[in-house]
């Protein structure tokens, strides 16, 4: 009797089993309801045919099967490649009821492009949900106190953040030549190897040139220049060292060598891009370098730690497809004794001023944004300092010692990395993300909101503004009343800065693969580089002169530095200092 009952539970258990598998093994119900992910909405409807769309993107439909954990996307008449089926695994998670609200899509084969780039990686949540943001944890580590806490004002001949003094980019009385040669040595004065890769700009202060970088453990690790629009990352995750030098500018001597942090990305990086991307910033008495994830890190110019914050993960990359991370460009400054930074991210935005001396938070101002990359920028105005900060939802301006806003303008690109400029009392902020590409020149004593009503161009505070040409990558210049606007593509234009009158356009003899670094100027002459390692002279004014084309050997992406006769370039793997052998 026994036996048959130890049978007969056996099936039972067996039964179960079968059951429970038989269960786990079914597809799990797609919600019915709209989905979102980034810019995007999709619908799953029961019936076996789905939508994808998203604005700026073609719209994508079709129809969906299930097998198992496995998805088939099938389509017709969509973009070129897209005629094919792409298969997904995929997992709903979540509970609004009794049916799984979230799904997720990871890659087995999809040879449609756009599909591809929206769904692979892609977490979708219900449409009307409403956006939580964690609150974020910035923890201050200290080290040695600073010697001096007084602030050195002087910065006549000193470039002490990215484009120099208020990023202007114009150092006069540099008496540098028009033409050089790294082969043959002609008018460079020192060349020094830079280990690893970055696309930080050097900074000067009094003897001491500051530059970072991120040495790579992969000897292969590398980036790709040029002129295409992939969003893609890098596969470069091995182990890294950020690090600071200080190089002699009279010699180029390194003076020391400081690693901030070592360990594996946090992040990944755009292919174009490196892990220190920011520039330095220094006031005579600290170096600050921001590493993105991996923290802000303060020394003093000797070489002593004095600080570090860590911002936590700060994911910075396409603002419509958020599984595309880029990682960060955007520099500190230093302003009157604080440590200023811009962090616009996909989960929360915010900027934050640190002491510059202690690390301590002194103040800190919550942005509704999307990620941005341009560095904020201070200027002096007849109404008082004045920081000024890119985004594509708004550019605003703040007041610097409180972090308190004072006007924002809207019609900006969805993507922006130029950085504000200031030059004979007017602001220009521009972008070059289409459609918009704006250029705005602004008068510093606005206040609310300047948002231009459709159809304007100007108004009481926009002096004049365009659509269509504002840059990709480079900052503009203001340089003797005129405003240059250099494009990635080679396109260089002048612009009277008062009137926005157009007084050239001129497509650069030497355009090669592109060009990211931002224009500088000394003595009527403006400086343009590109990532092939050519940097153009140009007599400025009102019509275009090609003066001459001097060749580093080197690929550029880095904005030169320029202070006391000699213009520094910070190449893929070397520091040069250029300038007249006496």
């Amino acid at each position: 009797m026994k036996s048959w009952q130890n049978i007969n539970v056996r099936i039972v258990l067996i039964l179960l089993f079968s059951s429970v598998v038989s269960r786990a093994q079914q597809p799990a119900a797609l919600p019915s309801g709209a989905l979102k992910f980034g810019a995007f909405i999709a619908r799953f409807d029961p019936g076996g045919t789905f939508t994808l769309q998203g604005k700026g993107w073609p719209a994508l439909s079709g129809k969906w099967t299930t097998n198992s954990t496995v998805i088939e996307l099938t389509m017709s008449g969509g973009p070129g490649g897209c005629d094919g089926t792409g298969r997904y695994e995929y997992r709903v998670e979540g509970k609004r009821g009794n049916i799984g609200d979230r799904v997720s899509f990871k890659l087995i084969a999809d040879d449609c492009v756009p599909r591809r780039m929206i769904v692979d990686g892609s977490v979708w949540a219900p449409a009307d949900e409403a956006r939580t943001i964690s609150a974020r944890q910035i923890t201050l580590t200290s080290g040695a106190r600073l010697s001096s806490a007084r602030a050195l004002k002087n910065i006549n001949g000193n470039w002490p953040s990215f484009r120099g003094p208020q990023a202007s980019g114009i150092a006069e009385k540099q008496n540098l030549p028009d033409r050089w040669d790294a082969k043959s040595g002609e008018n460079i004065l020192w060349r020094t190897p830079i280990p690893g890769l970055a696309h930080s700009s050097p900074v000067v202060w009094g003897n001491r040139i500051f530059v970072t970088s991120a040495v790579s453990s992969d000897p292969k690790a590398t980036f790709r220049p040029g002129l295409y629009g992939d969003g893609d990352a890098s596969k470069d995750r091995s182990l890294h060292r950020w690090t600071i030098y200080a190089v002699d500018k009279r010699t180029g001597k390194i003076r020391w060598e400081r690693v901030a942090h070592q360990g594996q990305p946090l992040d990944k990086r755009h292919i174009k891009s490196t892990y220190a991307n920011s520039s330095p910033a220094t006031d005579g008495r600290i170096v600050v370098a921001w590493f993105g994830s991996e923290g802000v890190y303060a020394y003093d110019v000797n070489g002593r730690f004095l600080w570090k914050v860590n911002l936590g993960r700060l994911d910075l990359g396409a603002y419509d497809i958020p599984t595309y991370e880029w990682g960060p460009a955007s520099s500190p400054i230093i302003w009157n004794g604080l440590v200023i930074l811009q962090c616009d991210t996909q989960t929360d935005s915010f900027l934050l001023a640190l002491d510059a001396v202690t690390g301590k938070t002194v103040w800190k101002t919550d942005r509704d944004e999307l990620p941005s990359w341009g560095t904020p920028t201070i200027a002096n105005t007849a109404m008082g300092p004045v920081l000024v900060a890119n985004a594509s939802n708004f550019i605003r301006a703040y007041d610097p010692s409180t972090g308190k806003e004072l006007w924002r303008l809207g019609g900006s690109s969805k993507i922006t990395a130029p950085t504000p400029i200031f030059g004979e009392g007017l602001f220009v902020v521009a972008s070059g993300r289409g459609p918009e590409r704006p250029i705005f020149v602004v008068r510093p004593n606005a206040c609310g909101d300047l948002t231009l009503s459709d159809g304007k161009t100007a108004s009481d505070s926009i002096v004049w503004s365009r659509t269509g040409r504002g840059p990709y990558m480079p900052t503009p210049l203001i340089y003797n009343s005129v405003l240059y606007v250099l494009a990635n593509n080679g396109l260089f234009d002048a612009y009277d800065l008062k009137t926005g009158n157009e007084l050239y356009r001129q497509r650069l003899p030497n355009v090669g693969s592109g060009f990211s670094a931002s224009p500088v100027a000394a003595d009527g002459k403006i400086y343009l580089t590109n990532e092939d390692g050519e940097i153009l002279v140009i007599a400025a004014g009102e019509k275009f002169n090609h003066v001459a084309t001097n060749s580093m050997g080197e690929l550029l992406m880095a904005t030169p530095a320029l202070a006391d006769g000699v213009m520094y370039v910070r190449s893929s793997a070397s520091l040069f200092g250029i300038g007249r052998k006496h």
